[in-house]
């Protein structure tokens, strides 16, 4: 529909209305319902206006109406007709002006293309109604053009925003070869790649292109997307509406734009199977008080004087009296509003160039140009009678504003566009997109949401790995690693977890490693301690025998005072272990390896110093031997004290220049951090060790060369026995030390350390507590000496 050749005329010499003297060579062979209220709703604005008191108070409209046909060439010829004067409004009293001064149209994007480029030249005003390509708003190709309908730019991003809210992540997509489907869908498509939405296809056809339609049927046939966004224009969506029907393809959730969404054309006794559940954006109903009285009555007794009693009126236009009464459309309109407001800008702009006021008229002898028009127009901003506010925006479009609409049956079975939200460019960020997901049908009738992902979500605990030569979309969820967690839904990769924590079973938690030493509580702990206990108050049992029987000969025989200072010795050594025993920290560390190499060097020192009495006592019962005078009392207890003052100064040397330390090992175990004691300088520690091996050695040999010296109680061949297991224990020790993992270090060591303290208590002291306890008959210094007269 083309409404054009406004002209301004004195109300005195009202012209005429035209819409009844169609220019016989532009007649359709039928009439479209959708352009014929168009039409109508120009007209009801005309009379409107020039019944106005206030717009344009003594100034009348003039128009001509032409119908298209769907071509663009019709409207061509008719473009150019009115612009070489060869068809003007038809009146008297035109005042020389000019014929036109605006053209309302046309309804598709690519037949105002090539309108507005062929009066661009011109300064001609073109206002679209239903227009909505956004290449229309290059003001530079169309400088003279407006429209009161939005960009498709609002509302292909939309489209993006309403496929995401519902978490449709795989989609396909078709929209009609033309200006208005290719540049919409390729904004949508920009913006679903924005919003995370992947399209499995984008197919596209023309009216004219029915193989091109077969293509788009059987792919949409072989699809996995269950949800479709179609820019389509009404009749390439009533094709496809056509074929899918044919073909039974049903139940899948359409997404429509304006075009189509409402359109009552594609109301069939079929097309619900199809596309009942639809989703879409359409342009807002009418709600102009008195054109629905207009469209149903007024317009055929006016227009027509077309009355129940007068019928030869009606005779003389018979193919428009197919729609006398038909009004089941009225309550649906929709794009006559966007008619009405561009008749009401022509008018204000006219308005403003002619200074009208209510008290002296209008300035009819301005000679008003269509240029003028157009700058007006960009300067407009009115309010119409149902309260809405028009303006242009500098691209020459009007606000976005849609509702949202959804294809429901009604009570009475009928197909009903329910409106279920709505979007509002103009408002604040946050409430110009809003939805009643409560209210919507879904296809099928179904009240829960369709679900179309290429993928599943990938829950917690997994990640995603896309899958060769697919879309973004199309991934497979891989379990997090142990170690890694992805503690929300489709995340694209596991983040480690910090030093200290560990992953669940799920992957989906970061959770504190368990922290190991050897416990006090634990079984394992609870043993060593009570063998350590034991030691002690076995070593404590026997120090108080001795010291009951400290003047018999078993006992003061190879120096008592060091068997006294060799049981204090092993009963540190015994307690030495429990510093191994619980959560190292600075002091337990630095304490644990000093002590336990002081404690066994004293003791060592003072089997070594038995070993050399034996000796010495051997010796001197020769002739002319003085030895004992050299290793008496005070030089035993001189080599002790030097012996354990060397041990001494090496763990004074390791504290000092590098002790030991408390330390989180995290690399033993992946999920477990091992408290241990680090050595700090492992020279130090094999220091300590070696000196203590090297005591045991030479104490092993002297005893071992002293071990069939002549006498019935020889301690030489205890000492020898013991040193045997004291080296045999620590020789073991090494390896099981090197290799044991986690706190069974500590307890190997504290095994070494009991092990080779209970071999010098029981093989050095055992026989001499059995001859003292059970068998005293033998503790006489003739026993020991072998000098007991046989019976």
């Amino acid at each position: 529909m083309i409404g054009g050749a406004f002209s301004i005329h004195s109300k005195i010499t009202q012209p005429p209305l035209s819409f009844t003297e169609k220019p016989t060579r532009l007649t359709c062979s039928s009439v479209n319902l959708r352009e014929f209220r168009f039409a109508q709703t120009m007209i009801f604005a005309i009379e409107e206006i020039n019944k106005s008191e206030f717009l344009l108070p003594n100034i009348s409209i003039g128009y001509r109406i032409y119908d298209n046909c769907g071509s663009t060439f019709t409207s061509m010829r008719a473009v150019m007709a009115l612009m070489n004067g060869d068809e003007r409004a038809v009146g008297k009293g035109c005042s020389g002006q000019s014929a036109v001064h605006a053209i309302i149209g046309e309804s598709e994007s690519s037949s105002t293309i090539v309108l507005s480029r062929t009066t661009g030249p011109f300064k001609i005003p073109v206002i679209s109604h239903s227009a909505t390509c956004e290449c229309l708003s290059k003001r530079k190709e169309y400088p003279s053009f407006f429209r009161t309908i939005a960009s498709d730019l609002y509302q292909s991003r939309a489209l993006a925003q309403l496929v995401k809210h519902f978490g449709w992540t795989w989609v396909g997509a078709i929209n009609s070869d033309s200006d208005y489907g290719n540049n919409g869908m390729a904004i949508f498509l920009a913006a679903a790649q924005e919003e995370g939405v992947c399209v499995e296809y984008t197919e596209k056809f023309h009216r004219t292109e029915p193989e091109k339609l077969m293509k788009v049927v059987e792919v949409i046939r072989k699809s996995t997307a269950r949800v479709i966004v179609g820019f389509l224009a009404h009749v390439e969506m009533n094709n496809l509406l056509e074929q899918l029907s044919l073909h039974n393809i049903t139940g899948l959730q359409f997404i429509g734009v304006e075009a189509w969404i409402t359109a009552d054309s594609l109301v069939t006794p079929t097309s619900f199977s199809v596309l009942g559940g639809s989703l879409g954006f359409a342009v807002q109903k009418a709600n102009i008080s008195g054109l629905e009285d207009f469209l149903i009555k007024d317009f055929w007794e006016t227009e027509f004087n077309c009355k129940e009693k007068t019928e030869t009126s009606c005779k003389e236009n018979q193919d428009l009296m197919e729609f006398k009464d038909y009004g089941d459309d009225v309550t649906e309109l929709r794009y006559s509003s966007n008619i009405y407001k561009a008749i009401y800008a022509v008018a204000h702009s006219l308005h403003s160039i002619l200074e009208c006021s209510k008290s002296q008229g209008c300035e009819n002898t301005v000679n008003v140009t269509p240029w003028q028009v157009v700058e007006s127009l960009k300067q407009v901003h009115f309010t119409i009678k149902n309260g809405e506010q028009v303006w242009f925006d500098n691209t020459g479009a009007a606000v976005a504003r849609y509702e949202v609409v959804n294809w429901q049956r009604g009570s009475d079975d009928s197909v009903q566009f329910k409106p279920v939200g709505y979007y509002d460019a103009s408002l604040p960020l946050g409430q110009k997109f809003v939805l009643k997901t409560e209210d919507i049908v879904w296809p099928r009738g179904k009240t829960e949401l369709p679900v179309s992902v290429c993928s599943e979500s990938c829950h917690p605990g997994t990640h995603k790995v896309l899958q060769k030569g697919k879309p973004v979309c199309c991934y497979d969820c891989i379990p997090c690693a142990e170690g890694e967690i992805s503690n929300s839904t489709d995340s694209n990769d596991c983040h480690k977890c910090p030093e200290e924590y560990w992953s669940n079973e799920n992957r989906d938690t970061c959770i504190p490693k368990n922290v190991e030493f050897l416990y006090f509580t634990e079984v394992m702990g609870i043993l060593l301690v009570f063998f350590t206990l034991f030691g002690v108050l076995l070593t404590f049992i026997i120090a108080t025998v001795f010291l009951i029987n400290k003047d018999t000969p078993i006992v003061r025989a190879n120096n008592s005072e060091l068997s006294f200072l060799l049981l204090f010795s092993l009963t540190l050594c015994f307690l030495c272990s429990l510093t191994f025993i619980g959560r190292p920290s600075e002091w337990s560390c630095m304490l644990r390896h000093t002590a336990f190499g002081i404690t066994f060097v004293l003791c060592i020192s003072c089997v070594l110093g038995k070993t050399i009495v034996v000796l010495m006592a051997f010796r001197a019962t020769l002739p002319g031997s003085n030895m004992m005078k050299w290793f008496g009392p005070a030089q035993q207890r001189l080599s002790v004290l030097s012996f354990t003052l060397i041990q001494v100064i090496i763990c004074i040397l390791w504290l000092t220049i590098n002790p030991p330390f408390p330390f989180k090992n995290m690399n033993h175990y992946k999920d477990k951090i091992i408290l241990e004691c680090a050595l700090g300088s492992p020279v130090g520690f094999w220091a300590v060790l070696g000196y203590i091996g090297l005591l045991a050695l030479l104490c092993f040999l002297l005893a071992f060369f002293a071990r069939k010296l002549p006498d019935n109680f020889n301690e030489a061949k205890f000492i020898t026995f013991s040193m045997l297991i004291f080296c045999a224990v620590w020789i073991t020790f090494i390896p099981a030390y090197v290799s044991s993992p986690g706190k069974f270090t500590v307890a190997v060591e504290i095994f070494a350390i009991l092990a080779s303290s209970y071999g010098l208590l029981f093989c050095i002291f055992a026989p001499k507590c059995f001859i003292i306890v059970l068998k005293p008959e033998l503790n006489t210094k003739k026993h020991l000496m072998g000098k007991t007269e046989s019976n």
